[in-house]
């Protein structure tokens, strides 16, 4: 029987600037949703990118003296270094100057013209140079971009247009069927209110520019960038190539993960843009929410932009995953500081998980040989009964991509073994041989939690649960296997610190 399969995508990044904790959150937040479902079972394809044509790429590059083509392989470089250093396991990784891609744009243009939703107009109005998006003057802030707090630019030019405003009542059925769509809820909310408000059409070109993509039926024009960008979903995939197998494989993918401020291009245009070239739309899209560094928004201008890197010197990738998924949840806002993050890492990761693992096979070694015989758990025993109810509400949660959630719910049980080992108390069990049975028996249990939280907290850390794993003896447990296999038990190595407490100036963890 065929695995099911699971197709996640992220928002490609322009490339002007370096990668930073904001884009790290979004790549950190779907990759533990790829790792999950993988160990749940499902075929995974994760894909990732860089979104190059753009003007604003266009100018960095200038200003800098080097081709845009060679500016943005460079940038490719950094970025999916950074990626390799955060431990995300992407499947695919597309430039929007491939081949591939420039293929699948103009054949999506080319089928929505031919099906009559493309025509030539002129457009006057404002648009937003740094957002690179046409804007109208009742969405302004002041009279600013409300986004980057600049004026945008009056404009007049002759250009092709998407006739957005005939998928009015399309769309409106689309989100009645499909009420999970846009998640979370507030995001699903505003994009029903924008399109009851009215859509207007929208220029997919720009007129006499070089860097871009241009049209199949006018090459005085190039497409219009966040056009050229949202069809990397498809194009990865080679759609309008040869292998459609691949495409009718994946597509429709199961979430578009994205930040809530590009919500209208990937809840409204893009479903239409689909809908007009008789494309499938995607079957959902979670918009997170933004993290801000002690209670402000992180920006160039303010100079607090954060490099995942230098947190990744100070914490590890692993404990960087967990700390940022476990303070800000995923669909909503958060801040984060030194101390929040500093304080998280030595209560949960160093206290309980790492403390966790080292005393019960230290102890196991010292009373038992280093080996507890295999047996059965049930409802009877206290804490493997927490177990399950754990399981089954981190399940719950991450099926729905609340990850904050999940890790709080199933942390109960790490705390809970703590405890348990301080109230059965192993080391006056171990003096009374009358009471091996009850010494091996509190340890079937504390395993079966051990062997669960590495599964469980794979996605999340994906390098320390494989060294906690490993001495354990469960390195191929899956979240199918759990909570029965977790059970098992057999002769244990000696483990080695996961997480050993950190002790310096928490005003020097964040620094850039």
């Amino acid at each position: 029987m065929e695995r099911k399969r699971f197709y996640i995508t992220t928002a490609i990044d322009y490339v002007n600037q370096k990668p930073h904790l904001g884009t790290a959150y979004e790549k950190i937040g779907a990759d533990c949703m790829a790792r999950y479902k993988r160990l749940s079972g499902f075929d995974v394809h994760f894909l990732m990118g860089n979104d190059e044509h753009s003007t604003n790429v266009e100018r960095e590059a200038r200003s800098r003296g080097l081709d845009p083509l060679e500016y943005c392989r460079t940038m490719s470089g950094e970025f999916q270094g950074a990626w390799k250093a955060l431990d995300i396991s992407y499947d695919d990784f597309i430039h929007t100057t491939e081949e591939r891609h420039v293929l699948a744009v103009r054949t999506l243009f080319e089928r929505i013209h031919t099906n009559g939703y493309i025509y030539k107009g002129k457009y006057e109005g404002l648009y937003c140079e740094s957002c690179e998006e046409f804007i109208v003057e009742k969405d302004l802030a002041d009279g600013l971009c409300p986004k980057h707090k600049l004026p945008p630019k009056q404009i007049s030019e002759e250009n092709y247009f998407f006739a957005l405003s005939r998928f009015q009542q399309p769309l409106l059925e689309f989100f009645e069927k499909n009420p999970e769509f846009v998640r979370p809820q507030i995001r699903f909310n505003e994009v029903i209110n924008v399109i009851k408000g009215g859509l207007e059409d929208v220029s997919i070109s720009r007129f006499g520019k070089a860097w871009g993509i241009p049209l199949p039926i006018d090459e005085t024009h190039v497409i219009y960038v966040w056009f050229d960008a949202l069809t990397n979903y498809i194009s990865a995939l080679g759609f309008g190539g040869a292998d459609a197998k691949r495409f009718d494989r994946w597509w429709p993918a199961d979430v578009h993960v994205i930040g809530k401020d590009i919500t209208r291009f990937h809840c409204i245009i893009w479903p239409a843009m689909l809908m007009a070239g008789g494309v499938a739309p995607p079957r959902s899209v979670f918009a997170h929410g933004f993290i801000s560094l002690a209670g402000e928004k992180m920006s160039k201008t303010r100079g607090n932009i954060i490099d995942p890197l230098r947190m990744v010197e100070a914490f590890g990738s692993d404990a960087l995953r967990y700390l940022l998924l476990r303070e800000v949840p995923f669909d909503r806002d958060g801040d984060v500081t030194a101390e929040v993050f500093l304080n998280r890492y030595n209560a949960d990761l160093a206290n309980d998980i790492g403390n966790l693992f080292s005393r019960t096979v230290t102890m196991i070694s010292k009373y038992l040989g280093g080996t507890v015989e295999p047996k059965p758990l049930g409802a009877g025993h206290e804490l493997y009964a927490e177990l399950v109810r754990s399981l089954e509400a981190y399940r719950g949660h991450m099926d729905r991509m609340e990850f904050s959630r999940a890790l709080g719910a199933y942390w109960s049980v790490i705390q809970r073994a703590n405890r348990f080992i301080e109230e059965k108390r192993p080391w006056d069990l171990a003096k009374d041989p009358a009471k091996r049975g009850e010494l091996e028996e509190m340890f079937r249990e504390l395993l079966a939690v051990l062997r669960a939280s590495g599964v469980v907290l794979t996605p999340f850390m994906p390098r320390k649960m494989a060294e906690m794993l490993g001495p354990l003896g469960a390195e191929k447990l899956t979240m199918n296997d759990l909570p029965e296999k977790a059970a098992g038990a057999s002769a244990l190595a000696q483990p080695v610190p996961l997480f050993p407490r950190i002790k310096v100036d928490s005003a020097d963890l964040l620094k850039g």
